[in-house]
């Protein structure tokens, strides 16, 4: 990636979780960092796909995942992955002890069911 408009690699995560399903007591798949604002939204798959709800309403185009072990960015505006780009102010990834689809105690018994495909 070496075009880096919309990314600001000083500014922190918002939280550990997905943002907007932690206000309403949701959960999620998988975790999506807006790399312009921090904003951590919950991926496409997930219920609420709030990462994608924050592009649409902010107009911030490019996400990392926000998944241990994996660097890749999307951008939402041209639909291109990148294997890596700038490294972001940390922490990079939900906490490892955190499961995924989570958090726990949240996640519903028939989750698989209710994931977007």
């Amino acid at each position: 990636m070496t075009d880096i408009d919309g990314i600001a690699p000083g500014v922190p995560p918002s939280g550990s979780g997905c943002t907007d399903c932690d206000a309403v007591g949701g959960w999620w798949f998988h975790l999506r960092r807006c790399a312009q604002c921090g904003h951590v939204g919950c991926c496409d798959s997930s219920p609420a796909q709030h990462a994608t709800a924050h592009w649409k309403s902010s107009g911030h185009p490019l996400v990392q995942s926000f998944e241990p072990g994996e660097e890749w960015f999307w951008n939402y505006d041209t639909n291109a992955l990148y294997d890596a780009g700038p490294e972001l102010a940390p922490p990079g990834a939900r906490p490892a002890d955190q499961p995924a689809p989570g958090p726990a105690g949240r996640v519903p018994a028939d989750w698989t069911r209710q994931l977007h495909r």
